[in-house]
């Protein structure tokens, strides 16, 4: 076996206090923020002069973590958060909750939008993609039963 565990799933934003927020509005637990620099982190990221700010989120059960980047330096050169859940190599991150009515109506509250709707899956889930106020697709899961 390679993989030992996830450690994190990344998304870079614009706003990161507002992210903070709306991740911590969906239940997420904020860890610290922190500057990124430096010749180690040139290295792994293949940026020259990068700066950044991360903060880290930790979902309540403790196994998983949302590592949120604000890039000072370079200019973000892409913009994926209006494509379609088909885009090639576009990321979306689902989470569990206990009562996606309550979830979806706080989230719009912050000005999340509805993708489509919530659906049930068989006798299983209800499910739905939101995006938030960012554009990040996000899914959503309340497990039936």
């Amino acid at each position: 076996m390679t993989v030992k565990r996830m450690d994190n799933v990344g998304i870079v934003v614009e706003d990161l206090d507002a992210a903070i927020e709306f991740f911590t509005e969906l239940g997420l637990e904020f860890e610290g923020r922190a500057p990124i620099e430096g010749a180690w982190a040139e290295g792994v990221t293949g940026l020259r002069d990068m700066r950044v700010e991360i903060a880290m989120m930790r979902t309540p059960d403790g196994h998983s973590r949302l590592e949120l980047s604000r890039f000072l330096a370079p200019p973000v050169v892409a913009d994926h958060r209006n494509a379609p859940v088909n885009a090639l190599g576009y990321l979306r991150v689902m989470f569990a909750v206990e009562d996606i009515d309550d979830t979806v109506a706080r989230l719009v509250e912050r000005g999340a939008k509805l993708v489509g709707e919530v659906t049930q899956y068989e006798n299983a889930y209800r499910l739905c993609y939101i995006r938030s106020p960012e554009g990040i697709l996000i899914g959503l899961a309340e497990e039936l039963g």
